[in-house]
């Protein structure tokens, strides 16, 4: 376990931060994560870097949310404040211990909490986007998330680590790999203005003047493997209907089919979690698309309930409601940015500028 550990933090540190001597390094996990935590601690101090971290307990957000006041709600620690406005890294490792603690929470004081942040998460925003704070979302395997997947906690570590290309013999160029050859899908949708996403399901338009697609190959997200833009906002037309379960804060909401006219999302259904779909589109800026992308990691081949994976599994397109990407030259602003993915293997088609480019979950370039 302490080999690949290892082998995972030289990965984060020097492949996806690219942390250097001197630079400032903040990393937010839970104690779970404790071991991981010290490889990365290990490698960042050998190279130079000053670490700073924060180390969630059992149910301190649960607690936190049911029982602050509203000052103490709207309280922003000044160390997680310095470390989005000043320093040079940022990694988030996810390591949960119950991922429906936070279900019963009242959404008016969740609701709280985020407009509070809603400031600084445009810093963070507009900060990763220029990678003035490089930023990396890493998971670590816990029960929790293990059992969401439906796997032993020995089946989610090989799940995590083989996506992650692990047990490659040099992972980081396994990854400047998937650079390479993702370069050549980005190019080509570059040289493009009009996406179509077209299935048995759905048939949705949209643009990209101005835009720039993106070519997401591990350095913000550890596993990664998609490319992906923000749609021109008044571009989107059509219908589109996501056939995998969208997790929000922690409720599923299944079978979500949008009407889009004009940019503006004007019709919302759901097989199971209505009344979340019209919570979350009560949200400013939610009525909009943030992204639309195409997941390419075909290593990833199973649905396990954790975005970070699941949007990038091979085969599949998702769209986000919500916040924009900065760097993509998206305009959309919320404090919601949330992906919902659909099967293309199954009669799926991708068109640029009315070229087909995609058939059945794989590109034909």
């Amino acid at each position: 376990m302490k080999n690949i550990l290892q082998s995972y933090a030289r990965l984060l540190v020097n492949y996806c931060l690219e942390l250097k001597a001197g630079e400032r390094l903040y990393i937010r996990t839970t104690t779970l994560a404790e071991d991981l935590l010290r490889e990365v601690y290990r490698e960042a101090v050998r190279v130079g870097a000053h670490v700073e971290y924060e180390l969630e307990f059992r149910e301190q957000s649960r607690i936190f949310l049911e029982t602050a006041n509203d000052e103490q709600l709207k309280y922003i620690s000044p160390l997680y404040r310095q470390a989005m406005e000043e320093f040079d890294a940022y990694l988030y490792i996810r390591a949960p211990f119950n991922l429906r603690e936070g279900q019963q929470i009242d959404p008016d004081r969740r609701e709280i909490r985020q407009q509070t942040l809603a400031d600084l998460s445009k810093t963070y925003f507009s900060r990763t986007a220029d990678r003035s704070l490089k930023r990396n979302l890493c998971q670590f395997p816990t029960q929790a998330a293990a059992q969401e997947a439906g796997m032993s906690l020995e089946e989610y570590q090989d799940f995590i680590y083989g996506a992650c290309r692990l047990y490659d013999e040099d992972p980081i160029e396994s990854w400047l790999q998937v650079r390479k050859d993702q370069q050549q899908i980005v190019d080509r949708l570059n040289s493009c203005q009009e996406i179509r996403y077209r299935s048995p399901l759905f048939d949705i338009t949209y643009r990209t003047d101005g835009r720039i697609f993106m070519n997401s190959d591990g350095q913000t997200n550890m596993p990664s493997g998609e490319v992906y833009t923000s749609p021109v906002e008044d571009s989107v037309n059509g219908v589109v209907h996501f056939d995998y379960p969208a997790i929000y804060q922690g409720e599923e909401v299944q079978g979500v089919t949008l009407w889009v006219k004009d940019g503006y999302i004007d019709k919302w259904e759901a097989k199971q979690g209505q009344k979340v779909l019209d919570r979350v589109f009560q949200i400013p800026g939610t009525r909009r698309f943030g992204e639309a992308a195409i997941g390419t990691n075909y290593g990833i081949n199973r649905f396990t309930k954790n975005i970070l994976f699941d949007e990038k599994i091979g085969g599949t397109i998702h769209m986000a409601i919500g916040q924009s990407y900065l760097q993509t030259g998206g305009k959309n602003q919320s404090t919601v940015h949330w992906d919902m993915i659909a099967d293309m293997t199954k009669g799926g088609e991708i068109y640029a500028n009315g070229e087909k480019i995609y058939e059945n979950g794989q590109f034909v370039l």
